[in-house]
């Protein structure tokens, strides 16, 4: 037996789980792409890096808010 999974099995690698989490944040997610995340791809991949795509928008977003409040003063 082989540990090998095969080609149309393989699973989703890091940069095209984020990848694809920014695209359907966008709202521009292929049609092609988005059927390789159900079929290759894991739900708890997806939660955990939009939730983590989340928090990173809004400490950047909190980050802007705050320097144009100090440059205000």
């Amino acid at each position: 037996m082989s540990d090998e999974q095969p080609a149309d099995k393989q699973s989703l690698g890091l940069f095209s789980v984020f990848k694809s989490v920014l695209a359907a944040g966008f709202g521009v997610q292929k049609e092609a792409n988005r059927e390789k995340d159900f079929q290759q791809g894991k739900a708890i991949h997806f939660i955990v890096a939009g939730l983590v795509g989340t928090v990173l928008f809004l400490l950047i977003l909190w980050g802007i808010v705050q320097l144009v409040l100090m440059g205000s003063n």
